[in-house]
């Protein structure tokens, strides 16, 4: 990379330095918003031990899917299985470690480690399973639990638009997790469907700043729909 050029041309050259039992963090929510082709390429590469934090795993053969058909994922953290049997299977049979985490906490996780701070409490989850060995300490009367923030190795999201700098905006429900994850990567990698020229994006818009981006690649992207429902015919009579 040139200066404050992040764009790069392929996508060996934006996920180089991947190694094995790295620690992944993913963008996206169900399959929207998802990195595709950074997951493909993290398949491509046969990459194994990995450790991947996003919020679910995919679907069967697509997305985060794609590396549990190659058992390239040691540990799933996130907050739903959602619709993957390979994942559910994976799970019963041992042959993947599953840290199950509500959701906000997820999110925060991410958050707080992005801005450098080690762990924070939250009443969620506090009497379950969740909490279980966990440090708690009473707040105004209330119970909360001690949870530690996440980093990884790398952190891969998806954004609509970015300028070459790496100052991007985020389509609707693609703000979910992607925002977060993208603060929370030693090297950081962009992928988006349209790159712009610098001060074409107002200072309004910016959802993520440059700063915590290090590569983007300009994607092809499929935004497979996860569950398509039709109203039949005989529905609408």
């Amino acid at each position: 990379m040139a200066g404050f050029n992040k764009v790069v041309d392929s996508y060996e050259a934006a996920m180089a330095g991947l190694q094995d039992n790295m620690t992944v963090i993913a963008g996206g929510f169900g399959l929207c918003g998802i990195p595709e082709g950074l997951i493909a390429q993290i398949k491509k590469m046969n990459t194994k031990g990995l450790t991947v934090v996003s919020n679910n795993c995919g679907i069967d053969g697509f997305g985060l899917g794609l590396l549990l058909e190659e058992k390239q994922i040691k540990k799933m953290v996130s907050s739903y299985v959602g619709e993957n049997a390979l994942f559910e299977q994976q799970l019963l049979n041992g042959e993947l470690e599953v840290e199950l985490t509500p959701q906000g906490t997820l999110a925060e996780k991410m958050r707080a480690g992005g801005a450098g701070i080690p762990a924070f409490y939250t009443a969620t989850g506090f009497g379950t399973p969740v909490g279980d060995g966990k440090e708690s300490r009473k707040f105004n009367g209330r119970d909360y639990i001690l949870e530690e923030s996440i980093t990884g190795d790398f952190a891969i999201v998806k954004a609509y638009k970015a300028d070459r700098y790496g100052n991007c905006i985020y389509r609707h429900t693609a703000q979910n997790f992607n925002p977060m994850a993208a603060t929370a990567g030693k090297i950081t990698v962009l992928e988006v469907e349209e790159i712009v020229e610098p001060g074409e994006l107002s200072p309004s818009e910016i959802h993520t700043p440059g700063i915590y981006i290090d590569r983007i690649i300009v994607g092809d992207f499929e935004k497979r729909i996860e569950r398509k429902i039709i109203s039949s015919a005989s529905s609408k009579q």
